[in-house]
């Protein structure tokens, strides 16, 4: 099972911001991703780990879905323990 990722990118930062999605949020994001960045606007995305992030899209430069690497840091991805004890 892959996990999606809501991939930003801001003017004059190097690196990309990286959100983990749940799969209800990545599925309404495909078809209005191209909408919230034409129009700059705000949306409230649910994380793969239950919680929500606001975006203002109007600071986005360009915005993606993707998905996510299994060593790919992000947030709202779900940590997983060991099976160590941990």
């Amino acid at each position: 099972m892959s996990t999606h990722a809501l991939v930003l990118h801001l003017a004059g930062r190097a690196e990309p911001l990286v959100f983990a999605l749940s799969d209800k949020s990545a599925k309404s994001l495909v078809s209005r991703l191209p909408v919230l960045m034409g129009s700059g606007g705000v949306d409230s995305p649910e994380l793969a780990d239950g919680r929500t992030v606001a975006i203002n899209f109007g600071l986005v430069a360009t915005a993606h879905i993707d998905d996510l690497p299994v060593s790919q840091e992000a947030y709202g991805r779900v940590k997983r323990g060991t099976g160590f004890g941990g």
